[in-house]
């Protein structure tokens, strides 16, 4: 069988443009799933998941507050973590629009679906970061008189940080993969540009062999940023 490297050349413009959206659509919901993982990791690290009667005593709103805000963070993990990331899109795209009348457009239910998929992930990331410090560290910041989220942003939030970028970087990666799933709204990303090809000039080994090639240098230099980051925090 030989090579139509023709048949690859020609599918390349409509190639990249579905990686431009691959990305589009990794970045806004890797963006966006940091914020609600960062949310949702502190709450899981830091607020108790009990009611405790002298903090109601004392504050009565936060004693009562706290606690619903840690069972909310750990029903979101739990239900996102143990669903598929195509039932949740489909849920999205499907089942909202029919259960409130609001309609969504096929890419702003990937990105919706990415944050919320990410953020349940990171979550956990932050979770394992933060408690990994020394809680010697947190007291400290209590000693000197630092409010909760100055002592996580000035103290525990840079070691914590350095440890979860690997596990933050294999997160990256696995969220651009699972982009591809997208495919069943008919959002195009490059796994749909790819098949949309095919089915018109039938070369599925050049096409797809494309389609790979691009994921890995997607991939490839998403893996090398996320290095390059790890060794300048080090020196830090």
């Amino acid at each position: 069988m030989d090579f139509d490297f023709q048949a690859v050349m020609d599918a390349m413009p409509r190639l990249w443009e579905g990686a431009w959206v691959t990305i589009k659509i990794t970045f806004y919901g890797l963006v966006g799933g940091a914020i609600l993982g960062a949310l949702a990791g502190v709450v899981r690290a830091y607020v108790p998941a009990w009611f405790d009667k002298q903090m109601i005593a004392h504050r009565p709103i936060s004693g009562v507050l706290l606690p619903i805000l840690s069972w909310i963070a750990q029903l979101y993990i739990l239900i996102i973590r143990g669903t598929p990331i195509v039932v949740q899109v489909m849920f999205i795209y499907f089942a909202l629009p029919l259960a409130f009348g609001l309609r969504v457009d096929a890419m702003t239910a990937a990105i919706a679906t990415l944050i919320i998929n990410s953020g349940a992930y990171i979550a956990e990331i932050v979770r394992g970061s933060l408690q990994s410090v020394s809680r010697g560290l947190y007291e400290a910041g209590l000693a000197m008189g630092l409010p909760f989220h100055k002592i996580i942003l000035k103290i525990i939030g840079p070691v914590a940080f350095r440890r979860m970028i690997p596990a933050l970087g294999n997160q990256c990666i696995i969220s651009l993969k699972d982009s591809s799933l997208f495919i069943v709204i008919g959002v195009a990303e490059l796994t749909r540009q790819g098949q949309e090809i095919m089915s018109m000039n039938y070369k599925a080994v050049e096409i797809w062999g494309a389609v790979a090639f691009i994921y890995l240098i997607l991939t490839g230099t998403l893996a090398l940023l996320l290095k390059l980051l790890e060794k300048k925090m080090r020196i830090l």
